[in-house]
């Protein structure tokens, strides 16, 4: 008896006795359910299912649509930049305070009184965005978006997200059993196998001089942070707190690794066998990135969860995401794009920099691809966007090349991006590729210097790294300023007279 299961109501499932799958497709079913059907029957009649294979499980989804509502102003605000403590928190006002930035109308959340107009109208609020003024809103009834368009208080609307059809229902794991934390070997240097993406950027020295990211506090945007709770060598203490900013009742740890991964680069502390850029450091880990889709949705997403690290006061931020293709191609970015203010989650980069935040966001791995370009928020100002090299300190294809559609140089710095080692989801080491692994050790390497040097605003910290590179006298827009060294970017610190 095969286990397929059968279709109950909204669920997409498979009939359960063989002699009793749908030979005869219903004529109710859409498209899409209609194929499912036909796929399981050829399937099951070429016996390509074994009888102890499970067939994988469909929700069938209400068609629905998420808006991205621009506002034309912030009136009828209950708050004030002259009571910023109302809506920033105490770190997040001290980071501002240390480094002479001032709270502006950028800072002021979205007007309530807008926001629950568009609620009045039958609309979900998703997410808002304060820094670009923007409330996403979801309706299943299209109609209801002429109607926002015609309020004085919108601007424009823009649809960023289409339900699909059906999506698979994740399977229930107890997530216990998937770590071993098993360790048959360590290594006999204290960096185990991250040595070599560690003391590349010399990283190891400035940890011998006690800087190693202790009180620095990094928000990690990201997909989700798969068994990121269970890890041995993450240090629970540290993880300040997280947010789903995709699904807001689900943890960041059920599903998606790939945060978990990035994490490690910079937080792991076990040694001899994993120790990342900056494993002293703190963290709040926000999940923006939906695995299920590619919409633009996402960006919102990622805006909001920016903001949410600059309200809780964090130092720095680590952005392996970027986006400029989509699942509808009404929806995909171009190249004139990519001048830092276009897309919402380029701004949103270039203000958080404005707002005392260091953001280190890959750069993208489309080097060997149609785009080849960075992606989106790749190409904010006064950030760093991280490219990858192997651990021979060679640029490696897949990583994603500039510059900017204004001029700039892209990517910024390098660092190891092929091989990088990271924590797999049973908590042992894997060798993974990617400027998303670039980024978080370039990142835990910038948190050295942040500690060492506080008072330091973020875009002097750059150019210090950006200077101590080695290809700093020829930038360019494969390798940017080249791979920093800490160290060196230091001694220019302390040269250039700053505390």
């Amino acid at each position: 008896m095969l286990n397929i299961k059968r279709i109950v109501g909204a669920w997409l499932v498979c009939i359960a006795a063989l002699g009793a799958h749908a030979q005869n497709v219903p004529d109710t079913l859409n498209a899409n359910q209609r194929r499912m059907f036909e796929t399981l029957d050829s399937a099951i009649n070429s016996s390509e299912l074994s009888e102890n294979e499970d067939v994988t499980v469909y929700k069938h989804l209400p068609k629905s649509y998420r808006y991205r509502v621009q506002l034309a102003d912030k009136k009828q605000n209950r708050f004030s930049v002259k009571h910023p403590e109302a809506f920033l928190s105490a770190k997040a006002l001290a980071r501002r305070s240390r480094y002479g930035l001032k709270i502006d109308a950028y800072d002021l959340p979205v007007s309530d009184a807008y926001v629950n107009g568009l609620r009045n109208l039958g609309l979900r609020i998703h997410n808002m965005s304060k820094w670009n003024n923007t409330v996403v809103v979801e309706t299943a009834d299209t109609t209801l978006m002429q109607r926002v368009r015609q309020l004085a208080y919108v601007k424009g609307v823009r649809c960023v997200w289409e339900s699909p059809d059906s999506l698979p229902v994740a399977k229930v794991v107890a997530r216990e059993s998937e770590v071993t934390n098993k360790r048959d070997t360590t290594l006999a240097d204290y960096y185990g196998y991250a040595a070599a993406q560690v003391k590349m950027l010399g990283v190891d020295q400035m940890h011998q001089q006690g800087y190693n990211g202790n009180g620095v506090t990094i928000g990690v945007i990201d997909g989700g942070f798969h068994n990121a709770d269970l890890m041995a060598g993450i240090d629970q203490t540290h993880i300040l707190g997280t947010r789903n900013f995709v699904q807001p009742a689900k943890s960041v740890y059920e599903e998606q690794s790939h945060g978990m991964m990035v994490l490690s680069c910079i937080g792991a502390n076990e040694p001899h066998y994993l120790v990342g850029t900056a494993p002293c450091a703190t963290f709040y880990l926000l999940q923006s990135e939906d695995e299920a889709t590619e919409q633009l949705v996402e960006e919102d997403n990622w805006c909001a969860a920016l903001e949410y690290a600059d309200s809780l006061g964090c130092d720095m931020v680590s952005s392996s995401l970027g986006y400029y293709q989509f699942d509808h191609k009404y929806m995909n970015h171009h190249y004139y794009e990519l001048d830092g203010q276009t897309a919402v989650n380029s701004r949103s980069a270039s203000l958080a920099a404005s707002r005392g935040i260091l953001l280190v966001n890959s750069a993208g791995n489309s080097g060997s691809g149609v785009w080849k370009k960075i992606g989106f928020p790749a190409d904010a100002c006064h950030i760093i966007t991280a490219g990858a090299v192997n651990t021979d300190s060679i640029n490696t294809p897949f990583s994603s090349i500039g510059n900017t559609a204004d001029g700039r140089v892209k990517p910024d710095l390098m660092a190891v991006g092929l091989n990088s080692m990271v924590y797999d989801i049973d908590g042992t080491v894997v060798g993974v590729n990617g400027t998303s692994f670039s980024c978080p050790t370039l990142c835990g390497a910038a948190a050295c210097l942040v500690q060492a040097f506080p008072n330091v605003r973020p875009a002097t910290i750059i150019k210090a790294l950006q200077q101590s590179a080695d290809n700093a006298a020829h930038p360019d827009n494969v390798n940017g300023y080249g791979i920093p060294n800490v160290v060196k970017a230091a001694e220019w610190l302390r040269n250039a007279g700053v505390k």
